[in-house]
């Protein structure tokens, strides 16, 4: 008897081979199986019969590159972007809009079935756009030098090389702007960029902010130490070249780490923030805050996270993980009161300054961890009608799930970036009495495989 364990790889690496695709991974890549063995192609569609160079190979799966699609996919298309395939930046340019939203939505629902073990959920379609272009609010380049000139862009698939782009097509204008502006200013200035290997050089990223509704653009400069040679100068050039910005940051990152910020920022000249709106409401973004990338779907994402919260105008709701209070004022506008809880301190002062910016006076921010805060809330009186929780990717902690379960809300407003994440949590609160009645996938993202999700969850 054959021991599976054991059994060796049907493909060898350097090879090609003939690979029908069945669906789709995580990442948005194509994946077939050849000879019952499953390997990953990037840029493969289901239905399609591709030639595939095996790159890597695994126990249980291999890696490859495509080489050529032999029979192509209804759903194909021609990529925008001329360093689609070199960049990492997207994943999905080359399958039509309308495909990408049935993936995503696809993508929710195994998730839900086969990680929360959750059956006949509600998943909506994905709310998509009518332009799915030059959306990105934000831009962060990593700046480096090849074959002796200034290049800055996304890395390549996998690996830490820049692929110089001229024309991002999911990023905002303005920045691309920006991008063109700073890569003639740097070497007119004799300005060095940071090498990784050795740790020398000035500058590591470009990163452009731009209030989409506002017009106002903030430039940050991220360098490896204080001094900038020709600083005055290099201000100057910066204002005359790009009329839209308002506020120009140095930030101060002189470890050796992949993390683009460093701790310590200031304003090398103008505002120290920019304004933006999501709806009604006005926000004041500085250079590390957090804020959505893609403006108008953040208020189709919280315009869809006040519906499930189903608000009366009598309800207390609390916000578990706040940030700088965008979904909390949202909720404040048809709840009795809003609690807004995080644990950076500088996300809460952001979140009062923003509350008083837009005249909210049913909000109350509150710096701490959730899971210990709460509680203590709740034997001070405050008892949530409505819990709304927006947690990093890697979804909530068990203990901050069991505190929501101990105060009992009616109901659970659930915002994710990780499909996977969420459906674990899903599954969890399933087995202490809260049903997911429905999702929404709305589409933040479009061309890359990120899926952002609105749960209505409710109490049996």
């Amino acid at each position: 008897m054959v021991n599976q364990d054991k059994k060796t790889p049907p493909v060898l690496v350097g090879q090609e081979y003939t690979v029908e695709i069945s669906g789709l991974g995580h990442s948005g890549e194509g994946v077939g199986r050849y000879q019952d063995f499953t390997i990953f192609i990037p840029g493969a569609i289901p239905s399609e019969q591709v030639r595939v160079k095996i790159m890597e190979v695994k126990k249980n799966y291999a890696r490859g590159v495509l080489k050529a699609v032999i029979a192509a996919s209804v759903q194909r298309v021609d990529p925008s972007c001329p360093t689609y395939n070199a960049c990492g930046g997207c994943q999905l340019q080359h399958m039509s809009y309308l495909e990408q939203l049935n993936w995503k939505r696809q993508v929710v629902i195994d998730a839900v079935s086969r990680i929360g073990k959750l059956e006949q959920v509600v998943v909506q379609q994905t709310v998509g756009v009518d332009d799915p272009w030059y959306y990105r609010n934000k831009m962060q380049l990593p700046v480096g030098v090849s074959r002796g000139k200034v290049v800055a862009g996304c890395f390549a698939q996998g690996s830490h090389e820049i692929v110089d782009t001229e024309q991002c097509y999911i990023q905002n204008e303005l920045n691309n702007e920006v991008a063109r502006v700073m890569k003639s200013i740097i070497p007119a200035l004799g300005l060095t960029v940071y090498d990784e290997k050795s740790g020398a050089g000035l500058l590591r990223h470009i990163v452009g902010r731009v209030g989409v509704k506002s017009g106002e653009v903030m430039i940050v400069l991220v360098t490896n130490g204080r001094e900038i040679p020709q600083k005055n100068k290099l201000v100057a050039l910066m204002r005359e070249q790009i009329p839209a910005v308002v506020s120009i940051v140095q930030n101060i990152n002189s470890k050796r780490t992949n993390v683009i910020f460093g701790a310590e920022t200031h304003t090398l000249w103008g505002k120290d923030t920019i304004t933006d709106y999501i709806g009604p409401f006005q926000f004041q973004i500085s250079a590390r805050s957090f804020f959505q990338v893609n403006t108008p779907q953040a208020e189709v994402l919280y315009g869809k996270a006040l519906e499930y919260a189903a608000l009366s105008g009598k309800e207390t709701v609390i916000d578990a993980y706040c940030g700088t209070g965008t979904i909390a004022l949202f909720l404040a506008q048809q709840a009795a009161r809003v609690f807004g809880i995080e644990i950076v301190p500088e996300a809460i002062a952001n979140a009062r300054d923003n509350a008083e910016l837009n005249g909210i006076t049913n909000a109350e921010f509150m710096v701490g961890d959730a899971v210990e805060l709460m509680p203590r809330m709740y034997e001070d009186g405050i008892k949530p009608d409505v819990i709304v929780v927006d947690p990093p990717r890697a979804g909530c902690d068990q203990a901050v799930l069991d505190t929501f379960i101990k105060l009992q809300p009616k109901r659970i407003v659930y915002v994710s970036c990780n499909p996977g994440s969420l459906a674990r949590d899903l599954g969890y609160l399933a087995q202490e009495g809260y049903e997911t009645k429905e999702i929404t996938p709305v589409d933040m993202f479009p061309h890359t495989s990120h899926v952002e999700c609105v749960v209505r969850i409710e109490k049996k």
